[in-house]
């Protein structure tokens, strides 16, 4: 299986934005993940190139100046533990080294990997309005 790497949404529609969210009472619809892509600053996105399905995706938000945050990365649960989220935070990090500040908040669990990424742990607070998680208006 050959994955490629690319960093914006040429070819992809929602069809192929299926599988993301295992374990969200309320996910996005693909519609809606194709919506939050487009609006984001960076995205990396792992292709099965014979397929064209995408396995994982990484979007970073940012101001474009100093500061970027990243809200997302997910790894289709049938692919993870292949290094798929990984390369998919090397090439978002690549692509935002201009950058001062680079955050991003996630379960203790996840903490080893992010580490291995250059991350250091810090405070921070989080607010959840878990009626709005599927992003629809």
């Amino acid at each position: 299986m050959a994955i490629q790497i690319q960093s914006d949404l040429t070819g992809i529609g929602p069809e192929q934005l299926t599988g993301f969210f295992g374990g969200w009472p309320n996910p996005p619809a693909p519609q809606t993940l194709l919506r939050l892509l487009a609006g984001s600053y960076r995205v990396s996105l792992a292709v099965q190139t014979d397929t064209g399905e995408v396995l994982g995706f990484a979007q970073a938000i940012s101001d474009g100046v100093l500061t970027a945050f990243i809200p997302l990365l997910e790894v289709r649960s049938e692919y993870r533990g292949r290094g798929i989220g990984l390369e998919l935070m090397r090439h978002l990090l690549a692509r935002l080294r201009h950058l001062y500040a680079v955050d991003l908040s996630c379960d203790d669990t996840l903490f080893a990997f992010y580490e291995r990424l250059g991350f250091v742990r810090g405070g921070g607070m989080i607010r959840r309005n878990y009626a709005r998680q599927n992003g629809e208006p």
